[in-house]
Parts: structure tokens; C-alpha cells; sequence
């Protein structure tokens, strides 16, 4: 059985396309084989700058001769038809088998397909991947039409055998395939003859070309470590940077520079940041001082001098790069130090857009403050010093250094807030509201950054709400997914149990003002009325429902602008956002182990619509909690017999109600019982019922859920004893309310009708 070894030879693939490219030519090719009968022991693909590699072993010489049995017409058809069906098959009419069948006498042909051999299948399957290679960028040269990454120079296909190899015959746009490769394109750039994956691997590796990513990661990341540790320091860890400058170079040789004493006073992060983005520098940091002072680069080639030259180009490259980094750095801490300080970034914001329907950034701010200063008391941080925060929190995107370096803001606010003179908790609070970004970072845990964090999320999540601008489908081009999961992990993981209906609402509030504002009709009464409930809503005269009531009574159609905000505008938007937090609840919640059903148990109101802020489903940590305590209940044999009790008690209950027009509510009389097991279901009902309701208004949901458990076996010995539907009205009537009393009981928990089984 031979082994195939294919090589695309080209100039540098950028390194970011490397791996999936590897992978595409595998899934490629080897589909390829397979469809075509060719079936294969074990593949592995490899990449460098300048080459494909795909080698395939224990491959079959030839696909398999196959027969094929093809149903004809009847063998009394019409002349055509079976003319037709003879030129389809390929034979003469007394090639074909007549054969007696239910629907009569049927002719069939028997197709022999002979076996081709592996050559000729992988010469047609490679020429199909190349010409329709998935790119996600190529180009043409010459005059050719093959269209690749960079120009491919030579195609390298050989079947190896005990016997020997065999260059597979395969022309594509002039570039005829064979049994040759190159070396190193500055050590070894001569022909290659090779005869199989081994050989081929081997002399690579002579000719200064190390082929597998993986070998070229662990080369770098050794040698570097071991060189800093030599010099008493370490190299800062870079996953991604790794396997870039792994694609960057065929022969890896680390060497490791200094870093002016200039530069050293710089910000560990821009130091580290600006050597990743300009130079693919790996950063050295002193693991005493925390401070960067050496880099590490990784060069392509040996040199006599030991790469000395090497190492003196990339520092002087680097110092004129780090020369701009401090002279931003200094120009920054200059305003930042100034008397109008961090104020003079803020109000440079008033000229930057935040979105066009949302107004300018430092509205943004305007918004966060106001909300960060009414989260504050919820969180536990002090309200001016959170307003204070959000205010700052954004000043940073004037500055000179995130101008340059974007992926630096927030970080860079905290370094400036500090040297402003700010607190502690503001510095944090700027560095710490984008958080989380994803789902492994950290939530912001003090109470400061939390109320900022928050505020920028609940202000964007409102605010694209307030102009229809939701995500559909795949498509969340402002990422409120990530935005509404911030929310949720923010809340759940610093266990804050608050209603985020309050924010909600006021956050739409500020958003209809921004509205009401900027539009050319004249609004100043509906301005008015929105003052007047924002004074009532902080001064906490009014809850967030009954602020809702009386923005739904502003008249705000404003049927003459560019924008339709309908009369029940906050109703529609405020119980649609919560769906949406609901919905991102219940992915936070799969990811944690929790059924589906159980969460739409706790997470739903009874008549199967998304319960809404009244039913307390506001508060997602409280959610959160029910649903665990309700998952580890339902574990046991307790939990899981109760939900079969409470079903047959539900429907008994709901048949009853439906037969005969009326409600089961009204209670039921203990004097009415006529057995012990009823007796026993009235006291378990009554015990759990004040076990039951002080645990739930105090958030006990262990206990509460407990409780409803205890009631397993009352309720399985009352139906091994009882007849509900009794022939006595009365005692009918009462044992459909003692039902009634169990759907009650148990769903003041969580609504069972959602839970599978």
C-alpha cells in the first residue's frame, strides 16, 4: 500500500492562514480520496512560511472495481424507453437481465466499473483542491488564471511504495508536479530530490527547515524561557504571539536584545503592547520590579556574528518606535497633571460619536454617570465616587498613547487617573468597566468599577434597544450579546441581588430625553414630565413600575419625525430587553450544567409566558440561585418522585377544571377528610407552607427547596389511597382544593409544569 506526500511550494503565506490552510488541504484532499474509493491509514498536515505539506499513509494502489446494478423500465416498455435506458447504461440489449418482479417482468444492467489506479484519482484531486483552494484572500500573476495565496512555484506529488516512488502526472498552469523541493531560502535554497515523507522530513531538517508549527513553537518558547531565566528574568507569556512568529519563520533562532534605560519608566503594557504589534517582540520582564527590560525576537537565520547585527537593526528600530511611545506617554501625564486634568480628554469627547442615533461620547458619559451614581447605593459604593469614575472612565480615548495603541484604553485611563491625583477606586474603575470582554476574563469586583461597568453596559443595551437596533440572527454588530452577559456575570458572580428593572427603565429614560431633545418638534411639555419623574424616581417616590405607568401616559408619537417611537414605546422596549437578559440568562446558565427545563422553570411564569419584572425575575442572581437549588433537588429521589406527584395532582386538578367550568382555590377543610393519608397531606401541606414561604422571601432556596421535597411522600401515600374524583360533591370539592393547595405550594417554588419527566 503506497504513502502520498504532496507539497505546495510558494512564496511566504501570511502566518495568520497557515493553520487553516494546513487543515483545508487535509480535508480536502483526503475527501477527495475517499469519495473516489481510495481509502487511507492515517494523514497529518504541516505548514511553514513557504509550503504545504500533506502526507497520507497506508493508501490503497487503486480504488476498488465496483458493479453496479441499475433498475430499467419494464421488459415490455416502449422501444424508446429502453433504447434511452441502454444508452444511459452504456450496454446492448442482450447485456440486460429480465427479472420477474410485483410490478411484472423489470430489465436491469449490471455495470462493471473496473478499478483506476491511486495516480490518476490523486492527480484529479489535487488539481480540483488547488483550483478551488478556500483562500480567504488570493491573487493571480503572470499570465496564468490559477489564482493562490502568493505565486506557487512547485507542486511536489510522489506515491511511495517498497519498490519505489512514482511522481504522480499532474500539469497546473505550467507547473508541472515532481519529486523536488527546496531548503532554506537563505541557508540551503538548492534542489531537493526526496523519495518519501521520511526522506522528505530528514533532509528539510539538513537543509535548515523544521516543517511541523508545533517543533517551531517549542523550539522558540524553550530557547526564550531558558535564555531569560538565565539572566534572572522571564519571558511574559504570548499564546498568540507564539504561533504567529511561529509562521514567520522556517528555522527559528531566538536572541534576546535590551531595551534602552530611556524607556524603561514606560508602562510595562506599552512596552509590551508596542514591541507585539511593531516587531513581534516577546516581552522580558524582571519578575522582582514587575518592569519590562528585555525583549526577545526570533530571527529566520544563523548568522557568523552570532545574530549581533541582528539584534542591533531590531534595537534601533525599536528605539524610535518606544521614543514615540514616551513622548505620548509624557504628553499625556503632562494634560493629565494639568489644572483642567482629565476634563480637557472629556470634553474633546463632545466632537467624537458614540453612534448617530445615540449622540456624541460625551453624552455616553453624561449617561453612565447618571446611571453609575443610581447603581451606586445597590453595589455598595459610594454614589459621588462612581459618578466621578464614569465620568473619567472614558477620558483616556483623547489621549495621544490610545490614539496610537486602541487596545490599550481603559488600562491607560487608570494610569493617568492615578497620576491626576484620583483614587484608587477611580483608576480601577477605568481600567475595569469594559469587563468582562469574554467569557474566561474577570468581572470587575469592587464595588466602584462595578456600578461604572454596569452603567456603560446597561447604556448600551438600552440605548440600542431605544433605536431598534437589536441583534438578529448571527448578526450583533454592537455586541449586546456579550454586553447582556456582562450584565448577568457582573450581578451573579459579586452575588448582587438587585432588580435591574430600575436601571432598565432608567436608562430608557435618558434615552427618550436624548430623543425628545434632538428632534425638531417641539416637546418641551413631554421634556417636562420626564424632569418631573425623574425627581420622583430618585427621590424614591415612585417604583420603576410605576415610573414605566407614567412614561407609557407621555404622548410621544412622533409620527413627523424620522423615528416611529410609539405611545407604549418604554413598555415594549423595557419587556422586550428583559426577554433579552432572560435569554442570555438561560445560555449562562446551560454553560454552568443546568437543564434546559429547569431553567424555564424558574426562569418563566406559570402560564408559560416570560414572567416580567413583577414576578421578581428581575433580580437574575435570585434566578440563578433558584434554578441551582432547584437542580440539585430534582438530583435527588425526593426531588425527582415529587415532579411525577405534582403532575399527577396538576392534571387531575386541571382536568377537573376544565370539565366542570370552575376554579379549585378556594381551600380546602381538613374537617372533610375522611382518611389518615388526607389527614397527613393537609399537616405536610401546612408544615412545608411555613417552611416554604419565610426561606423564599428571605432567598433560602435550599431550604425552601427542601421543604417542597419533604412533601414527596404525604403526597404519593394520599394517591395510593385516595380517590379524588369521589362520588360525595363535597368531599370532591375538597380533595380538588387540597390539590390545588399542592400545585400552589410547589409553584410559589418554581413552575414544575416546565420540568421534563
Amino acid at each position: 500500500m503506497p504513502d502520498l506526500l504532496i507539497e505546495l511550494f510558494s512564496e511566504e503565506i501570511p502566518a495568520r492562514m497557515q493553520a487553516r490552510a494546513a487543515d483545508d488541504l487535509k480535508k480536502l484532499v483526503t475527501n477527495g480520496l475517499v469519495d473516489a474509493g481510495l481509502t487511507y491509514a492515517s494523514a497529518a498536515a504541516f505548514s511553514t512560511p513557504r509550503r504545504l505539506t500533506l502526507t497520507i499513509e497506508g493508501m490503497l494502489d487503486a480504488s476498488p472495481s465496483l458493479v453496479e446494478e441499475r433498475k430499467g423500465p419494464k421488459a415490455d416498455a416502449p422501444e424508446k424507453a429502453i433504447e434511452g435506458f441502454l444508452r444511459g447504461a452504456g450496454l446492448t440489449r442482450d447485456q440486460l437481465e429480465e427479472r420477474d418482479t410485483p410490478k411484472g417482468k423489470i430489465l436491469f444492467a449490471m455495470i462493471n466499473k473496473p478499478g483506476r489506479p491511486a495516480a490518476e484519482i490523486v492527480a484529479e484531486v489535487l488539481e480540483t483542491t488547488i483550483r478551488n483552494f478556500p483562500w480567504p484572500k488570493s491573487m493571480r500573476w503572470g499570465s496564468g488564471s490559477l489564482r493562490w495565496v502568493r505565486p506557487l512555484h512547485s507542486i511536489l506529488c510522489i506515491l511511495s511504495a517498497e519498490d519505489g516512488a512514482q511522481t504522480v502526472p499532474l500539469t497546473i498552469d505550467g507547473i508541472t508536479a515532481g519529486d523536488t523541493t527546496r531548503g532554506h531560502r537563505f541557508l540551503a535554497p538548492d534542489t531537493i530530490t526526496v523519495s518519501s515523507f521520511d526522506d522528505y522530513s530528514a533532509k528539510l531538517k539538513r537543509a535548515f527547515v523544521v516543517l511541523d508549527p508545533a517543533e517551531r513553537r517549542d523550539t522558540i518558547w524553550n530557547d526564550a524561557t531558558n535564555m531569560a531565566f538565565a539572566n534572572g528574568l522571564e519571558v511574559v507569556e504570548d499564546a498568540g504571539l507564539l504561533a504567529e512568529v511561529a509562521g514567520l519563520v522556517e528555522y527559528p533562532v531566538v536572541l534576546m536584545g535590551q531595551i534602552g534605560d530611556d524607556f524603561l519608566g514606560l508602562p510595562p503594557e506599552v512596552l509590551q503592547t508596542s514591541m507585539k504589534e511593531h516587531q513581534k517582540f516577546f516581552s522580558v520582564r524582571n519578575p522582582k520590579t514587575g518592569r519590562i527590560e528585555r525583549f526577545v525576537t526570533v530571527a529566520n537565520r544563523t548568522t557568523a556574528d552570532d545574530g549581533a547585527t541582528i539584534l542591533a537593526g531590531n534595537e534601533k528600530v525599536l528605539s524610535a518606535r518606544l521614543s514615540d511611545a514616551k513622548f505620548f506617554w509624557e504628553n499625556d501625564l503632562r494634560i493629565a497633571q494639568s489644572e483642567a486634568g482629565m476634563q480637557t480628554w472629556v470634553d474633546r469627547l463632545s466632537n467624537v460619536t458614540f453612534h448617530n442615533k445615540l449622540g456624541t461620547q460625551a453624552e455616553l458619559i453624561s449617561r453612565m454617570e447618571a446611571l453609575a451614581g443610581e447603581l451606586a447605593p445597590m453595589v455598595g459604593a459610594d454614589a459621588e465616587e462612581a459618578r466621578a469614575a464614569a465620568r473619567f472612565a472614558k477620558a483616556d480615548l483623547s489621549s495621544e498613547m490610545v490614539y496610537e495603541f486602541p487596545e490599550l484604553q481603559g488600562l491607560m485611563g487608570s494610569y493617568y487617573a492615578k497620576a491626576a491625583g484620583k483614587s484608587d477606586a477611580i483608576a480601577a474603575a477605568a481600567q475595569d468597566h469594559y469587563a468582562p470582554l469574554g467569557p474566561s476574563d474577570d468581572v470587575p469586583t469592587a464595588p466602584v468599577s462595578i456600578a461604572v461597568a454596569l452603567a456603560e453596559k446597561i447604556d448600551k443595551l438600552t440605548g440600542f434597544w431605544a433605536i431598534d437596533e437589536k441583534p438578529t440572527g448571527s448578526k450583533d454588530p454592537f455586541a449586546l450579546r456579550r454586553a447582556a452577559l456582562g450584565v448577568i456575570r457582573i450581578l451573579v458572580e459579586n452575588d448582587l441581588a438587585i432588580s435591574v428593572s430600575r436601571p432598565l427603565v432608567k436608562g430608557l429614560h435618558f434615552h427618550a430625553m436624548h430623543k425628545l431633545k434632538s428632534d425638531e418638534v417641539d416637546h418641551q411639555l413631554a421634556l417636562t414630565k420626564l424632569n418631573e419623574i425623574d425627581i420622583l424616581t430618585n427621590g424614591g417616590k415612585i417604583t420603576s413600575e410605576q415610573a414605566l405607568e407614567k412614561l407609557d401616559q407621555i404622548d410621544i408619537n412622533l409620527s413627523s419625525s424620522t423615528n416611529d417611537w410609539s405611545d407604549d414605546f418604554f413598555q415594549k422596549r423595557f419587556a422586550d430587553l428583559l426577554s433579552f437578559l432572560h435569554d442570555r440568562l438561560k445560555v449562562y446558565l446551560k454553560d454552568q450544567g443546568i437543564r434546559h427545563d429547569i431553567i424555564d422553570a424558574c426562569i418563566s411564569s406559570s402560564d408559560g409566558a416570560p414572567a416580567g419584572a413583577t414576578d421578581g425575575n428581575d433580580d437574575l442572581t435570585l434566578l440563578v440561585k433558584r434554578a441551582k437549588a432547584l437542580s440539585e433537588t430534582l438530583k435527588t429521589d425526593d426531588g425527582e418522585n415529587l415532579i411525577q406527584g405534582f403532575k399527577r395532582a396538576n392534571n387531575i386538578l386541571s382536568q377537573a377544571e376544565d370539565a366542570d367550568g370552575v376554579e379549585y382555590s378556594f381551600g380546602a377543610d381538613i374537617k372533610f377528610a375522611e382518611t389518615e393519608e388526607e389527614r397527613a397531606l393537609f399537616a405536610a401541606l401546612d408544615t412545608a407552607e411555613a417552611q416554604i414561604k419565610p426561606a423564599m422571601e428571605a432567598q433560602d432556596f435550599g431550604t425552601a427547596m427542601s421543604a417542597m421535597a419533604s412533601l414527596r411522600g404525604p403526597i404519593d401515600a394520599f394517591f395510593d389511597a385516595v380517590q379524588v374524583n369521589s362520588d360525595n360533591a363535597t368531599v370532591r370539592r375538597n380533595r380538588l382544593n387540597l390539590l390545588s393547595r399542592i400545585r400552589t405550594i410547589c409553584s410559589s417554588v418554581a413552575d414544575l409544569t416546565k420540568i421534563d419527566g
